[in-house]
């Protein structure tokens, strides 16, 4: 992708011959003769280097370079004339890269536009850096003693060195993104970005886009070019979660992605390569998905390269107990509460089937510590849905209102002709809530 230079000198001559040197040493340019115009364009669109000259005739002294460093983060080179080289050292106190002084020769101009740039790559790559091992480090780690998870750990430990697409499979709340996370910065592109996507709750008409970027003008709206998820998870990994809601025309994309390494944006013709381990994620059965037409079938042979399933928590509730501990620990840390578990509650707890999975469990442990009246939680604190206590009547009344919703669903999906997209409006929930409520009331259509 081309580095983005702006520039903004009033002299006309002067302009266009920068601009012309510029563009044939390969940069892309948007070039102003006022201050005030370029301010605007700054509002809503960066670049790599900005150029200006000190005294533009609309706006003040150093006022530019103030609203450039206020709103963008260029490298910004002043141009001046010998009689104001004061103003620009003034505006390398204020933040500044360099200054020129008029005339100059242009191979000295590019000179100075190559080391601001490189500057550039360098602060980006640091904050990136920091960045990402704010994320590593800030990450929980996963939490688990069974046999199941034991599996899960040590495949982990294996793929994460190689370069293999995995397909991560579980039910929703098993830590799916957890073990994405933890494979990234476990591997050889730890140094590069994990860019992380949900297929799920993106509409049909915006996933392309999101996924493959943008060009300027490609629809309404599009008012710059917009770089996607594969173009900034070059040399990373990119997270496909929910890969099972991909609408089958995207499928299509994806496949081409994985097999040349190669894409177009949205709207555009140059195609752009790209290094990308994919990690994809599902809590459906996609084999059936693939029977059912749903899926594509060479496409889900290329992610499932390695896969891994999680357990539902149900089926490893010895980790429970060591899993109540990390969220307890973590939500006194939070709400300032000193509370521990009673084994009556525990025991509780260890008899809840979890729907929910881990999310579920850490949700419990939250309520019961923020409506907790003393430093030890016992078995009346557990909510009444988890420890059985739940009146007969209250259970009608539950199993006749997730009735009525199921009905509802299905007579606004038949409505729709089965667009989730559509359904998911009409109702207002999200896309991917619309397909957990079809999933746990199997609705299929």
């Amino acid at each position: 992708m081309k580095e983005t230079i702006l520039l903004i000198e009033d002299e006309k001559l002067m302009r266009v011959t920068i601009e012309d040197a510029l563009r044939a040493a390969g940069y892309e340019v948007v070039s102003f003769e006022t201050g005030t115009e370029a301010i605007n364009i700054l509002k809503n669109n960066s670049f790599d280097v900005i150029v200006t000259d000190v005294r533009l005739p609309d706006v003040d002294d150093l006022n530019i370079l103030n609203e450039i460093t206020q709103s963008n983060n260029a490298q910004v080179i002043i141009m001046t004339a010998f009689g104001t080289i004061k103003d620009a050292v003034d505006a390398m106190k204020l933040g500044a890269f360099d200054y020129i002084t008029k005339p100059f020769s242009l191979d000295e101009f590019l000179l100075i536009i190559k080391r601001a740039l490189d500057v550039k790559r360098l602060k980006d790559e640091n904050a990136r850096l920091k960045k990402d091992i704010s994320r590593c480090y800030s990450c929980p780690d996963i939490i688990g003693k069974s046999s199941g998870m034991g599996k899960v750990f040590s495949l982990v430990k294996k793929v994460a060195a190689t370069d293999s697409n995995i397909l991560i499979s579980g039910e929703s709340g098993t830590g799916k993104e957890l073990i994405a996370t933890t494979i990234h910065y476990q591997s050889m592109r730890c140094d590069k970005p994990l860019i992380k996507i949900n297929c799920a709750a993106m509409p049909e008409g915006l996933i392309e886009s999101e996924l493959f970027g943008y060009e300027k003008g490609a629809f309404t709206g599009a008012l710059k070019r917009k770089p996607g998820r594969f173009e900034r998870a070059d040399r990373g990994s990119i997270f496909l979660d929910e890969i099972g809601d991909l609408p089958l025309s995207t499928q299509a994309k994806l496949l081409r992605v994985i097999q040349e390494k190669t894409f177009e944006r949205v709207g555009g013709i140059e195609t752009l390569d790209t290094d990308v381990r994919i990690i994809a994620a599902t809590n459906k059965n996609l084999e059936e998905e693939v029977k059912k037409g749903r899926f594509r079938e060479d496409l889900y042979y290329r992610l499932n390269v390695i896969p891994i399933t999680l357990p539902p928590l149900r089926q490893r509730r010895e980790d429970i107990p060591l899993l109540i501990e990390f969220f307890l620990g973590r939500s006194k840390n939070k709400l300032f509460k000193n509370i521990r578990f009673s084994k009556e509650a525990v025991d509780v707890l260890l008899e809840y089937d979890y729907p929910g999975n881990v999310r579920e469990l850490e949700n419990i442990v939250e309520r019961c510590i923020v409506l907790s009246n003393s430093d030890i939680i016992s078995r009346d604190d557990i909510p009444s849905f988890v420890s059985g206590k739940t009146g007969k009547m209250q259970l009608l009344l539950s199993d006749v209102a997730a009735g009525a919703e199921r009905a509802h669903i299905i007579k606004v999906l038949k409505e729709t002709n089965g667009s989730k997209t559509m359904a998911a409006g009409i109702l207002g929930i999200s896309r991917k809530t619309l397909w957990e409520k079809m999933n746990s009331y199997r609705i299929e259509l």
